[in-house]
């Protein structure tokens, strides 16, 4: 298919994504952008959290990584479910119990000003990072797709993807992307079960037959019993139910959308349903990634890891599954980015301004500053999209759950030790015990093979850096009553 009817299937979708924001973002104010009016159907945010959590790194890495690793992410899905409900059950009550627009404001409750900042300015760098990385993969593979046949640099079609975003969500935020991600994750659910059944058509199998055939091909293992490797199933279950807890309950990206919700007990049901969702869909990703190296081998496609997908779908598959891929994977690229985008507005806007405290700023003026802010998030995404153009080459499933073990690290001691412990914390120390304790698990990954010989440490390292800043906490507090509500 020419490049020029697939980019006219992109534009007639994101019109389609216009009339929902136009239609969703009427008489929008602060609130509904922030919180979108705390009147969100949990159905609807249960559903379209699965776009947000998969996002393209997932709708492209996760199959593309099953001719390396096999089906061994799988144990990650099960931590996943873990940390889902501990979210929902834990957290979730906390953030309902404050009456939070920010989670971030918890820290001030429970130590102080600068906890509180120190945590807002780790989520601000940890979702910048995470969902321009994101975004870049989706990105790269539109450009080489499409845009590139017309000779649009790489940046301009960076810049086309980040004002379709602006132009959505730059009025309705929360109360918007919560319709939007719904149809998107429909749309991205759609093209992985329609590539999932022309597969098995086109190649004449039945579900039993391709598991036989992927089992022949050594695809299909998901549990690793070595103690020493990195993907031991132990380490992998702890680490999934931790990135979980991190990047989803401690995420304002993700919890602006739950706490947007009537009730908590609506609330806990949408968490609940997401992580048996949660199980079913990776699982699905899984099988298709098997099916395609499959089909990868039938056709002699030489492409593997995060290219194999796209190779196979716009140049090996009919014209139809080519825009149905094309579809699906801006689908699985929009709730990731622009709910990324909404809520580190918000952060910003709440947490390092104090909107919410200016009684000197009319609604007027704080919707003023709110959309200048936006613009400005758009823009370091740019930067941020740029950057991983200039130095990537690897996996970008790989690199994001890399990040987040330093990121979200110091936001997981932090919530832990307030949580856990009820002791007062010198609080203008604090952002030097969460920057100190990042930089302590480099050293560690970094020489982990002078240090510990064969035993490898892979995603538990976010439990590390958690339990680092954890203890650093502890040496900078004193025993003490805290009266304060959160306590």
């Amino acid at each position: 298919m020419s490049p020029g009817l697939l980019f006219s299937f992109v534009i007639a979708y994101f019109i389609i994504l216009l009339v929902v924001a136009w239609y969703t973002g009427r008489n929008s104010n602060n609130d509904s952008f922030f919180i979108g009016n705390r009147n969100s159907n949990w159905m609807l945010v249960a559903f379209g959290m699965i776009g947000t959590s998969l996002s393209g790194v997932t709708f492209v890495s996760v199959p593309g990584a099953v001719g390396k690793d096999a089906f061994t992410y799988f144990q990650i899905t099960l931590g996943y479910f873990i940390g889902y409900v501990t979210i929902a059950y834990v957290l979730i009550p906390l953030y309902y119990r404050l009456q939070l627009t920010s989670i971030y404001n918890y820290l001030s409750t429970r130590f102080g000003m600068r906890s509180y900042k120190t945590g807002a300015s780790f989520f601000i760098l940890s979702r910048s990072v995470g969902a321009t990385a994101r975004l870049y993969l989706v990105v790269k593979i539109l450009q080489n797709a499409i845009l590139s046949s017309f000779g649009v640099p790489f940046w301009v079609t960076t810049l086309i993807i980040l004002l379709m975003i602006l132009l959505y969500t730059y009025e309705g935020g929360v109360k918007t992307i919560v319709y939007t991600d719904t149809l998107q994750t429909t749309c991205m659910l759609a093209g992985l079960v329609i590539c999932v059944f022309y597969i098995l058509h086109t190649m004449n199998l039945g579900f039993g037959e391709s598991i036989s055939a992927m089992q022949a091909k050594g695809l299909t293992r998901i549990f690793v019993t070595d103690p020493d490797s990195k993907l031991f199933f132990l380490k992998q279950i702890v680490a999934g139910a931790f990135i979980t807890i991190t990047m989803t309950g401690l995420d304002q990206e993700m919890m602006q959308k739950n706490i947007s919700v009537k009730t908590l007990k609506d609330s806990k049901k949408n968490m609940v349903s997401l992580a048996f969702i949660m199980l079913v869909v990776i699982g699905l990703f899984l099988f298709l990634g098997g099916l395609l190296h499959l089909y990868g081998a039938q056709q002699q496609v030489a492409a593997t890891g995060d290219n194999l997908f796209p190779e196979l779908a716009l140049h090996h598959m009919p014209p139809v599954i080519s825009v149905i891929f094309i579809i699906a994977l801006i689908s699985a690229l929009f709730p990731s980015a622009d709910g990324a985008m909404t809520a580190l507005t918000s952060s910003f806007c709440i947490d390092i301004l104090g909107m919410q405290r200016r009684t000197d700023w009319t609604d007027a003026q704080k919707k003023k500053y709110r959309q200048r802010i936006h613009l400005t998030m758009a823009f370091v995404f740019l930067l941020f999209v740029m950057m991983f153009e200039w130095i990537n080459n690897q996996s970008m499933i790989g690199i994001i759950l890399k990040l987040a073990t330093y990121t979200y690290g110091p936001l997981l001691g932090l919530f832990a030790f307030g949580i856990l412990s009820k002791r007062s914390v010198n609080d203008k120390l604090v952002p030097l015990v969460c920057v100190a304790a990042p930089l302590l698990c480099f050293i560690i990954d970094k020489y982990q093979s002078n240090i510990f010989g064969s035993f490898q440490i892979g995603l538990e390292l976010l439990l590390i850096n958690g339990l680092f800043t954890y203890l650093g906490l502890m040496m900078i507090s004193h025993r003490e009553v805290v009266s304060r509500k959160a306590a």
